[in-house]
């Protein structure tokens, strides 16, 4: 190959490694725009037990979704036609969990279709209220994973 020759192709190859810099460059301001329109409200906590609640609109309930691996416990909110058909999401739940000892480990109101909890592996009894109707739920916590649980009320 002759000087002329390499430098045609060493300029060649530089343009496809500045194409190739480029489309990492656009893929992660992508993600990076996804992370920042799909994060999650602050945490909040109860007697040292970390938890999050929200997830109206389509970024936040996706936000929700990708963070339950990192919770123990994943609770969703729904209601039902009387029939049982169309689940759309509520809000406004309120939630108290107890251990086994009947100890209130968390005690919170839901502001969305979502809540996420920090709990230590256990047996819990999980009491969700919406519009003044409980439902209770015997839920275990393991060690890995997230105990996933959707609470769903007949609609009014």
């Amino acid at each position: 190959m002759k000087n002329g020759e390499f430098a045609a192709a060493r300029t060649r190859g530089s343009w496809s490694g500045r194409y190739w810099v480029a489309a990492v460059a656009l893929l992660a301001g992508a993600a990076l725009h996804t992370l920042v329109h799909a994060q999650l409200p602050p945490a909040e906590s109860y007697q040292g037990v970390e938890y999050v609640s929200g997830g109206f609109g389509s970024d936040n309930a996706e936000a929700f979704k990708a963070a339950q691996a990192q919770y123990p416990l994943a609770l969703t909110f729904a209601a039902a036609d009387e029939d049982g058909g169309s689940r759309p999401y509520v809000a406004d739940v309120h939630v108290v969990v107890k251990d086994d000892n009947d100890t209130v480990v968390l005690d919170a109101p839901s502001v969305g279709p979502y809540l996420l909890a920090k709990l230590q592996p256990g047996n819990y009894e999980v009491a969700a209220t919406y519009l003044g109707e409980t439902q209770t739920r015997r839920i275990q916590v393991k060690d890995a994973g997230s105990a996933r649980e959707t609470i769903t009320w007949k609609r009014r």
